[in-house]
């Protein structure tokens, strides 16, 4: 293992601020593993120290298969983690919505700047994500329809899920997106939580990585099997439930229940009276992709994500 600073940027006010890099093998530049781009990404700071442990004894015992570097970046926005902030702390900039970069840029500008000129040019590109909105998700691998995705591989992490997303304007901007332009297979693995460790999740997200790396021959290593035939889902197979009112929101589903049209999988509670305002209704047969998990709901706010039975 051979630990380095990646990039580094001066502060006037506090330490400076150094991303940290792992390097384990040697020749070509084959995997990256990148976690908190976020400050509140704890869960993915977590996978990554847990990979940097394996890989490790992994490299001691040889079995990295020669001619192939792994490289594995825990953090890179511990400033916000340090002060509990999901973005910037300075101006609430999101890192992770200024690929490629800018060296000339504003903060986040260079910094995105300084990280991709590491890690653009490695063969695949895993980054442990989370999404904006508060709640859980099925356990899935995601990669951007761009023209340039590989569905084959994304199978082989062997998670249950693989999720296609079409690229918005705003996505142009993100590590997976950038990464993929610069013809690098690029994966992002969503686990089952964010700003808290979540061992059970954590213990799944390194074994599919593991077994991605095993099956690209990366590793000699001994993995489970995880699932043999992953279901593809895409933008257009996720029916959206919203609230119809907003107060006091009671889940009654979570992320992986099966559910049935007409099933009441959440109520709006009247926060000063106690009334229910709006009993949250299943338009389809299917499974809960994403449930929204706050105690407070808005009018019209994404409560749960459902794939439609086919």
């Amino acid at each position: 293992m051979r630990k380095e600073v990646l990039y580094s940027m001066r502060s006037i006010y506090r330490d400076d601020l150094e991303v940290l890099g792992y390097r384990f093998g040697s020749g070509r530049k084959t995997a990256c593993i990148i976690g908190g781009l976020r400050g509140n990404e704890v869960q993915q700071m977590y996978i990554c120290s847990q990979m940097i442990k394996i890989l490790s004894a992994l490299e001691e015992e040889g079995k990295i298969r020669p001619n192939n570097e792994i490289l594995v970046i825990p953090s890179v926005n511990h400033y916000g983690m340090n002060i509990g902030k999901r973005f910037w702390g300075v101006d609430g900039t999101d890192i992770n919505r200024m690929f490629p970069g800018y060296d000339q840029g504003e903060t986040t500008q260079r910094i995105a700047a300084g990280v991709f000129d590491v890690v653009k040019n490695y063969k695949y590109g895993i980054q442990l994500s989370s999404y904006y909105m508060k709640g859980e998700f099925i356990p899935h691998v995601r990669i951007m329809a761009t023209g340039y995705q590989n569905v084959d591989l994304a199978k082989q992490f062997g998670m249950e899920y693989v999720a296609l997303r079409t690229p918005k304007p705003f996505d142009t901007t993100t590590l997976n997106y950038n990464w993929q332009i610069w013809n690098c297979e690029a994966f992002s693995l969503f686990t089952a939580e964010t700003q808290k460790i979540h061992p059970e999740g954590a213990r799944d997200g390194v074994e599919a990585i593991l077994r991605f790396l095993k099956y690209r021959g990366v590793l000699d290593v001994e993995v489970s099997k995880g699932f043999a035939n992953p279901s593809i889902v895409g933008s257009e197979d996720m029916i959206v439930v919203r609230s119809g009112a907003g107060g006091i929101y009671e889940r009654l589903k979570g992320q992986g229940d099966s559910i049935y049209k007409g099933e009441v999988m959440g109520r709006i509670v009247h926060p000063y009276e106690g009334t229910v305002l709006d009993d949250v209704v299943s338009p389809v047969d299917g499974k809960v992709f994403f449930a929204h998990r706050a105690q407070m709901a808005m009018e019209h706010e994404v409560l749960f994500k459902v794939i439609a039975e086919k």
